[in-house]
């Protein structure tokens, strides 16, 4: 069993999100569980959102399914039916290819922390639901290149 000692991990913040919709979620942290054991076919991270950050755009993915388990705190899933309160113990899922856009907001005065996981399909691709921007795999090194929907670059 490889245990993972959370606390020696580094801690990453910010986000790739390109000016100006990078804004709301600069402030987040996580931690990359799976990636600290090795996991390649998914990804398990340790989010930290304090208040007034958003975990991400409003977004869905094509190829990729998303679980989300709030651990600590009080937070704000908006979907396209609306907005729920979530709390430590509740969870979701978001199936590949369902295109509802998802996100969560800490709109309290603590911090919320989330278990989130994610599959890792190097073909994903996706849109934010509220704004002219979609996620596309870069074949090139790997990583994700935002564009606007059109596919112009951003």
């Amino acid at each position: 069993m490889a245990k993972i000692d959370i606390q020696s991990l580094p801690e990453k913040s910010g986000t790739r999100y390109p000016p100006p919709h990078d804004a709301k979620c600069r402030d987040r942290h996580w931690r990359a569980l799976g990636d600290a054991v090795g996991l390649s076919q998914f990804g398990v991270n340790l989010v930290r959102l304090p208040p007034g950050v958003w975990a991400s755009q409003r977004h869905w993915h094509m190829h990729e399914d998303e679980f989300v388990w709030v651990l600590e705190g009080e937070t704000v899933l908006v979907t396209d039916e609306g907005r729920e309160i979530f709390r430590a113990g509740d969870c979701a899922g978001f199936p590949a290819g369902v295109r509802n856009g998802h996100h969560f907001i800490n709109e309290s005065d603590a911090d919320v922390l989330l278990l989130v996981a994610g599959s890792r399909n190097k073909d994903d691709w996706g849109e934010y639901s509220d704004i002219d921007m979609r996620f596309m795999p870069d074949r090139y090194t790997g990583g994700t290149d935002y564009e606007s929907k059109a596919g112009e670059p951003l």
